[in-house]
């Protein structure tokens, strides 16, 4: 049986927008400060989950600042994987139940060409930015804007 694969990205619309909700990747990430297996951690890429020390506690969830965790149902060689739990109505005995992992982007780490997402938006509008590298671009702009507004001045006080 195969599943449909679980969405990482978002879309949150409102009066005719659309906004996408992502995993930041957070330096200091709350979802992986809260994670009792230490399945949610930081690495060099980013935030990432490791399924297998999941225990789906949704702790994770909780707590993102931006809404980004899922649960997604656990699944092995294309079948669902089932965890045994109490029984509420047989003290005593156990049922089975599908399990749940946490789920989010990883920003396709598998993928060499980078985000699925932003190769696929019709628009563009998306785009993987590295906190680092994006304050040098917003540096270098502004040195760029006061270079050009020193420049006109001097021109204006030929």
């Amino acid at each position: 049986m195969t599943r449909p694969p679980v969405p990482r990205l978002y879309l949150v619309r409102e009066d005719g927008a659309a906004a996408p909700v992502a995993c930041r990747h957070c330096e200091a990430a709350p979802c992986a400060a809260v994670c009792p297996t230490a399945a949610v951690r930081c690495d060099a890429s980013g935030v990432v989950v490791e399924p297998a020390r999941c225990i789906g506690c949704k702790a994770c969830l909780a707590v993102c600042p931006v809404g980004a965790m899922a649960m997604a149902e656990a699944e092995a060689h294309g079948r669902p994987v089932l965890r045994r739990v109490p029984d509420p109505a047989a003290p005593g005995g156990f049922i089975e139940e599908p399990a749940w992992l946490a789920s989010k982007c990883d920003l396709c780490r598998q993928r060499p060409a980078g985000p699925a997402c932003v190769a696929a938006c019709p628009a563009g509008a998306l785009a993987l930015v590295v906190p680092g590298e994006l304050r040098r671009v917003r540096l270098l702009a502004a040195a760029r804007a006061m270079a050009a507004a020193a420049s006109g001045a001097r021109e204006e006080g030929r």
